[in-house]
C-alpha cells in the first residue's frame, strides 16, 4: 500500500442511485475508492455511469476505480477483491449495496425471479464478506456495511423474492457482527425507506402518493441521506456500534 492511500473502500454497485452517494460521501484525500458495476443489459451506458461515478469520487479527492464485475459470481467477486488487494493491499471498509428488484406477486413468481434476486441481494453480499472477512480480521481492524431495506422488516406484497433477500441481510449482518467483533471488526445494516431513487422513479404516481402519506417526515428520503448514515458507520465515531440496523426512513418505520 502507498503512503498516499491511507484508506481502501469497496462499494459494489456504485455506478449510481444510492451506491454512488455512498461513493461520494466516503470519497475524500488518502482515500481509495473502488466500486464495481454490472448490468445485463447496455453495457457503454452502465459505463457511462461508472465513468461518472469515478470523476465525482476523483473531484472529492480520492482515487477511484470502478470494475465491472457480477457479484452473484463468486470467481468475479474473487477477481475483483483481488484487484483492490494488489493496488492496496488492504481493504478497510466495505459496503455492501447492489441490488436488483423482480417484483411480481408470490403465486406468479417464476423460480427465475427469485433466484436472480437472492444471487445479487443476498448471495452477492455472502461472497464480498467471506472474501474481506480474513483480510480485516488479520489487520484487526475492518467496517462492514450492508445496505438492507424497510421491507427487510415490514414485508411489502409483490416482493416476496425482494423482502426474503433484505431480511436475510439482517440476518447476515447480525450473525457476521458476532463472529467478527473480538477481531475489531464491525458489521452494521442501513435499511432505507422509500427513496427517490431510478428504481422508485418507476412507481405509479398512486404508490408514490401511498407511500408518502406514511412518512411522518413528509417526503421521500435522497440517496444522500442512506449515504451519511453509511459514512458514519464506517468512521472511527462509529467503533462501538456493531449488529445494528439503522432505518433512514423518515419515520416510517419506528
Amino acid at each position: 500500500m502507498t503512503d498516499e492511500v491511507q484508506r481502501a473502500i469497496v462499494v459494489t454497485g456504485g455506478s449510481r442511485g444510492i451506491g454512488r452517494a455512498i461513493c461520494k460521501a466516503l470519497a475524500q484525500p488518502g482515500c481509495h475508492v473502488f466500486f464495481n458495476y454490472f448490468t445485463p443489459g447496455d453495457r457503454k451506458e452502465e459505463e457511462a455511469e461508472a465513468a461518472e461515478t469515478e470523476r465525482l469520487i476523483t473531484e472529492a479527492g480520492a482515487r477511484a476505480t470502478g470494475i465491472w464485475a457480477n457479484i452473484a459470481d463468486k470467481d468475479q467477486v474473487s477477481a475483483f477483491f483481488d484487484q483492490v488487494l494488489e493496488a492496496c493491499g488492504r481493504i478497510d471498509v466495505l459496503v455492501n449495496n447492489a441490488g436488483i428488484t423482480r417484483d411480481n406477486l408470490l403465486v406468479r413468481m417464476k423460480e427465475d425471479e427469485w433466484d436472480d434476486v437472492l444471487n445479487v441481494n443476498l448471495k452477492g453480499p455472502f461472497h464480498c464478506i467471506q472474501k474481506v472477512a480474513r483480510v480485516m480480521m488479520k489487520q484487526r481492524y475492518g467496517r462492514i456495511i450492508n445496505i438492507a431495506s424497510i421491507v427487510g422488516v415490514t414485508g411489502n406484497p409483490g416482493q416476496a423474492n425482494y423482502v426474503a433477500s433484505k431480511a436475510g441481510v439482517i440476518g447476515l449482518t447480525k450473525t457476521a457482527a458476532k463472529e467478527y467483533a473480538s477481531r475489531g471488526v464491525t458489521v452494521n445494516a442501513v435499511a432505507p425507506g422509500f427513496i427517490e431513487t431510478d428504481m422508485t422513479a418507476k412507481l405509479p404516481e398512486k404508490v408514490k402518493t401511498g407511500m408518502l402519506a406514511l412518512i411522518p417526515l413528509g417526503r421521500a428520503g435522497k440517496p444522500e441521506d442512506v449515504a451519511a448514515a453509511v459514512k458514519f458507520l464506517a468512521s472511527d465515531d462509529a467503533a462501538y456500534l456493531t449488529g445494528q440496523v439503522i432505518h433512514v426512513s423518515g419515520g416510517m418505520y419506528m
